[in-house]
């Protein structure tokens, strides 16, 4: 009895496997090895699937991005009373599932693109315009239960290159970027304008 080449699923599962291919791929090689072939390949699918489910690879690529930016969001759910929203929000982005090679991999083959994708480029300025907003109000928060002020769309947007910065020196020389002392620049920025949090 010969066994199938590609295994049925339902259709969200399948498009979320083909989201997770292309993650994958661009972990793996950048932007050259996201192709319809070795997506698929990946996914373990066949190649009209992403036509179905995504129409195009520049659609795809979208969802990739979205994908990435779930990513790194803040934290869903209520502050918790022993850490701060801006606190949460900095433990998850220097996780290990967050903060690693692939992670940076990814970043830099999708930002690559937002040059030359239009379609990618609208889709980063939705999805920074929400990042930016929900940093600025959990800046705001750790402001307000401080007892201070501060312009926290200006932290957030300074906060933000920092991050990918951290990122990327991360994805060239883990030692010399570990987690804890990316996080600590992080509250070396946020804290002299916050104070503790």
């Amino acid at each position: 009895m010969s066994v199938p080449r590609f295994n049925r699923m339902p259709g969200e599962k399948r498009r979320a496997k083909l989201i997770e291919a292309g993650l994958a791929c661009m972990a793996r090689g950048g932007i050259t090895e996201f192709t319809v072939d070795r997506i698929c390949a990946e996914a373990g699918v066949s190649r009209g699937l992403i036509t179905h489910y995504f129409g195009t690879m520049s659609a795809l690529l979208r969802a990739v991005y979205v994908k990435m930016y779930e990513g790194v969001d803040m934290p869903s759910g209520a502050i918790r009373a022993d850490a701060t929203h801006l606190s949460l929000f900095l433990d998850a982005q220097f996780s290990p599932e967050a903060f690693n090679k692939d992670s940076v991999n990814v970043w830099l083959a999708l930002w690559g693109q937002i040059a030359t994708d239009a379609d990618l480029r609208a889709e980063h300025q939705a999805q920074y315009a929400t990042y930016l907003a929900r940093i600025a109000a959990a800046i705001t928060d750790a402001a307000r239960r401080n007892g201070r002020t501060v312009d926290a769309m200006m932290l957030a947007k300074t906060l933000v290159p920092l991050l990918d910065g951290l990122y990327v020196q991360h994805g060239i020389d883990p030692d010399s970027m570990p987690a804890g002392t990316a996080q600590a620049a992080c509250r070396a920025l946020l804290e002299p304008h916050l104070g503790p949090f």
